[in-house]
């Protein structure tokens, strides 16, 4: 019995009261946009520094950047909740064109600063990140420093930023909208429903297999109706980059992405290496799988099926404090932290129309909290989802003592505190299964990520590499996108699948998302290298959670191969490191066929 009710939407007007339309809201963006006004001016008489006595100078305008960036992403992240929670919110829509504009002005005269740095001298520099004002920051100014050396001049970056309101970001707006204008109908329980896509997506684990076949079918005839659309979009947005990367002299699309995780060719190469070489047991999983549900293959409309009738649904009430029970046995801060985003409604989690498909964690930096969106349904899933989206917040909340120029974490390493959170409810609800049947459920569902991370992940990244080949070459046809992507799934799935998914490049968000190229691999990377913390964590107990809090600490001062040195002693430009995390995996699928094998 539960006895306290958490709040299931969130609360947004501790922030700015009243909405969209909140006159703090607006008060807030007026003060930025003047406040960058005044910065702009300050940085006309900003020079490179010459000596050393610089220090102070340039600690001051950190500062100032500080002041700007925190106030900007604040208001930022509450116009994108806006915009989740209601996708016909209008005056959302319109907000997130303005605060675009804000973070192209912004972005220019950071780039400012960047060119203006890069013109020290280097026996200055060095003096510089020596000094007790700047040595805090040495790893990310030097950052800085070396990004600006790889760009165009600062005109012509600038143009590019400014461009891009209108010619880039524009790009991924549309696609927001025209998935929020989709309606599907679909039986659900006997009844037919309206659905959007979020609500449409959550039927992928529904028991039945002819409502998830038939909310699969629905989805995908919305996205052959729109293709063109949807390919046009694309295109476009790849071919803005690529005639960024052209001017800037770059010649492999993976530069950005790479240097934006700070991780190296070689580390990515030996995770997929590593994976690629290691599928034979997910194969056979799905396999298994198939035959379980009647099927002669796996059709893509089951890979989220349930395997059992015994898989237990839990209400929202029920999931929080199952999450909460087990993250109180890894450690106190973890539990007092979640048990106060709880509390304290900062979680959007009811289930209802014209939300935003999917699920993420923001962080409102001025006010030192977090907001978690997601569309809850009781599926074991939907608690792990849950759970990983918390473990986003955590990594938020541990860097709160960290200076704000040692915050901007990559995304590899932040799917790592996600993954991390979320794999300590799976093997909790693992070890607590009372049946065979229950466990097969639970291991099923851990297995089912391992598949996503090593197949779905792979399969993104395998069309995205070949798409932009393809780009280069002039504009790709819907039918063609159609065609790449299921020749990746067929690769990455290892010949598993009956039926693909050829519109999936249309279907999800992360192919559209313009801050951050190929939104993919980073999943995979943070997947196995939580894998390997988890792994020293039921190793060391209840005195791990301290170091696993400095090493969150550490994930925005260094690239991930030292990060990994460091606090793991591990060397993650070798196979054999990715291949640990994978075996774990496959002991799951071990155990899995077994049970199923002892059933008979």
């Amino acid at each position: 019995m539960v006895e306290k009710l958490y709040p299931i939407t969130w609360d947004l007007d501790s922030f700015f009261k009243g909405g969209s339309v909140s006159k703090d809201l607006r008060i807030h963006l007026d003060e930025v946009k003047e406040k960058l006004k005044i910065f702009e001016e300050k940085l006309k008489s900003f020079a490179a520094p010459t000596s050393s006595e610089d220090a102070q100078k340039l600690e001051n305008i950190i500062n100032e950047l500080k002041d700007i960036a925190t106030n900007l992403s604040e208001a930022g992240a509450v116009i994108g909740c806006f915009q989740a929670q209601d996708t016909t919110d209008k005056h959302a829509a319109l907000l997130e064109g303005e605060i675009g504009s804000i973070y192209a002005k912004f972005s220019s005269l950071l780039l400012v600063i960047q060119q203006v740095l890069s013109k020290s001298e280097e026996t200055v520099w060095n003096g510089l990140m020596q000094s007790e004002e700047l040595s805090e920051y040495s790893f990310v100014l030097n950052e800085w420093r070396d990004e600006a050396k790889k760009m165009l001049s600062e005109k012509e970056e600038d143009m590019i930023t400014t461009l891009g309101v209108d010619g880039y970001h524009a790009w991924g707006q549309l696609y927001d909208l025209l998935v929020g204008d989709i309606r599907v109908k679909v039986k659900v329980d006997g009844e037919e429903k309206e659905l959007s896509v979020g609500q449409a997506n959550n039927l992928s684990s529904h028991e039945n297999a002819t409502t998830r076949k038939e909310a699969f079918e629905a989805l995908e005839t919305a996205w052959t109706e729109k293709e063109e659309f949807f390919a046009k979009t694309l295109n476009h947005l790849a071919g803005f980059r690529l005639a960024v990367y052209e001017k800037r002299g770059w010649e492999s699309v993976l530069q950005e992405p790479l240097d934006i995780n700070r991780m190296k060719q070689e580390t990515l190469d030996a995770m997929w290496g590593a994976i690629s070489k290691n599928k034979a047991p997910f194969v056979e999983y799905l396999n298994v799988k198939s035959t379980m549900l009647g099927e002669k293959g796996m059709h893509w409309y089951d890979l989220d099926a349930p395997v059992s009738a015994s898989t237990e649904k839990m209400d929202y009430q029920q999931g929080a404090e199952f999450i909460l029970k087990h993250f109180k046995e890894f450690g106190p801060k973890l539990e007092d932290f979640t048990r106060n985003a709880f509390e304290k409604g900062w979680i959007e989690a009811e289930d209802r129309p014209n939300k935003r498909p999917g699920g993420f964690c923001t962080g409102m930096p001025v006010s030192e909290e977090s907001r978690i969106f997601m569309t809850y349904s009781g599926t074991m899933s939907n608690v792990s989802t849950l759970a990983h989206e918390l473990g986003h917040a955590f990594h938020s909340y541990a860097l709160k003592p960290v200076h704000w120029m040692n915050r901007q974490y990559a995304m590899g390493v932040a799917e790592t505190a996600s993954t991390f959170a979320e794999m300590i409810v799976a093997d909790a609800a693992v070890k607590e299964a009372k049946t065979d049947d229950e466990k097969i459920a639970l291991l099923e569902d851990k297995i089912q990520r391992s598949v996503a991370f090593f197949m779905n992940i792979h399969a993104r990244f395998l069309f995205e590499t070949r798409f932009y080949e393809e780009r280069k070459k002039g504009i790709v046809s819907a039918t063609k996108l159609n065609e790449l992507m299921e020749t990746a799934q067929k690769e990455a799935y290892g010949d598993a699948l009956e039926t693909t998914h050829p519109h999936f490049w249309a279907s999800k968000l992360h192919f559209y998302i313009t801050g951050v190229p190929f939104y993919n691999f980073p999943y995979t990377f943070g997947y196995l290298f939580s894998l390997s913390i988890y792994a020293k964590a039921i190793n060391e107990g209840a005195n791990f959670e301290e170091k696993y809090i400095a090493l969150l600490q550490d994930t925005a001062v260094m690239s991930v191969e030292d990060l990994a040195m460091k606090h793991l002693g591990e060397d993650i430009t070798k196979e054999a490191f990715w291949i640990k995390g994978i075996n774990l995996c496959i002991q799951d699928v071990n155990e899995f066929i077994q049970l199923i094998n002892a059933k008979g």
